[in-house]
């Protein structure tokens, strides 16, 4: 079934409104979808690759766009789910990294399922600029359809004599990576927020040791209410 819906026309708009809803949902397995199917592709010529790549690639912007303008329009409470307190940590947290280095984070949330919904609804919501988010947006879901691509044509180059092992294997090894980059970019962010907070702390302690000079200068203490 699975090989024969691979040559069926039907597929690519199928996986466009899959792509489209994984952009702003996380319902749906994108990346396993994409990683399978170019498995695939590798043994049966089917599906197209480029029109593969090119379907992931709109309905991944679609959905990541959407996800932007819903945050925008609804903010982040108005659903049940918003309101869960996995779901409001992790939009505090995508807000944080937002204000610090948003170009940085709309990248690599394209390759973290859950941060990527949260930095979308939160850049909407935040008002960061449209045009600005749509480019870094772009570029980052190119370099996730090649990502996804490549793991599914590597994993699939290990079995030849059957293409549905390899879909198997390519999923799982998906996966397996993708828990790794997972890790490493909530790792790095983490690192990130260390160094801000150490930095602030420095400045507050600099900011500190001044006042006494500025008082001294000024001839009045400041920290005494006039009499």
């Amino acid at each position: 079934m699975l090989e024969h819906a691979a040559g069926q026309p039907w597929i690519y708009p199928v996986l466009l409104v899959f792509f489209f809803i994984d952009g702003f949902a996380t319902i749906l397995p994108s990346e396993t979808a994409i990683v399978g199917l170019s498995a695939l592709s590798l043994h049966s010529g089917e599906p197209n690759l480029w029109i593969l790549g090119a379907t992931a690639l709109v309905g991944a912007m679609a959905g990541d766009n959407m996800a932007y303008m819903l945050g925008r329009k609804i903010g982040l409470t108005r659903w049940k789910w918003m309101r869960r307190p996995k779901v409001q940590k992790m939009f505090a947290w995508a807000q944080y990294e937002l204000d610090k280095r948003g170009a940085v984070l709309i990248f690599t949330a394209r390759y973290i399922p859950w941060g990527r919904v949260a930095v979308n609804y939160v850049a909407g919501q935040t008002g960061f600029r449209h045009r600005t988010f749509f480019w870094l947006d772009a570029f980052a879901c190119i370099t996730w359809v090649g990502y996804s691509i490549g793991i599914g044509l590597l994993a699939g180059q290990w079995v030849h004599h059957n293409p549905l092992l390899g879909v198997g294997i390519a999923v799982a090894f998906a996966v397996v990576l993708g828990i790794v980059v997972d890790h490493a970019l909530r790792w790095w962010h983490k690192y990130l927020e260390k160094k801000d907070l150490a930095k602030e702390a420095a400045a507050g302690t600099q900011v500190a040791a001044a006042d006494p000079a500025e008082k001294a200068i000024a001839g009045v203490d400041l920290s005494k209410p006039a009499s």
